[in-house]
């Protein structure tokens, strides 16, 4: 329990920060399922707009230190490297 005016003004700060970065981090992790999703579903143009909108979503987030800059970067190379193998005909065995 805070003991100060301060400290119970950091607590309600803490709350309105968390629901931020809750939300924040909850809309990376939507853009990246529609990326998926576009991906599976075999529309490959859909899944292009999705991964641009995505990649600024991302891009954002970390701008903002919601997640790290080396973290969005990995997670944008895994979804262009998924749409890659997406987009590229079937080898031959």
């Amino acid at each position: 329990m805070a003991n100060t005016r301060s400290a119970e003004k950091n607590i309600r700060k803490t709350k309105v920060r968390t629901l931020r970065n809750q939300a924040g981090k909850s809309r990376v992790r939507t853009f990246r399922k529609r990326v998926i999703s576009a991906i599976e579903k075999g529309d490959l143009k859909l899944a292009e707009q999705e991964l641009s909108l995505f990649s600024s979503v991302a891009d954002k987030a970390g701008k903002v230190s919601l997640l790290h800059k080396n973290t969005v970067n990995r997670l944008k190379s895994r979804m262009a490297l998924r749409l890659k193998k997406a987009a590229a005909p079937p080898a031959a065995i």
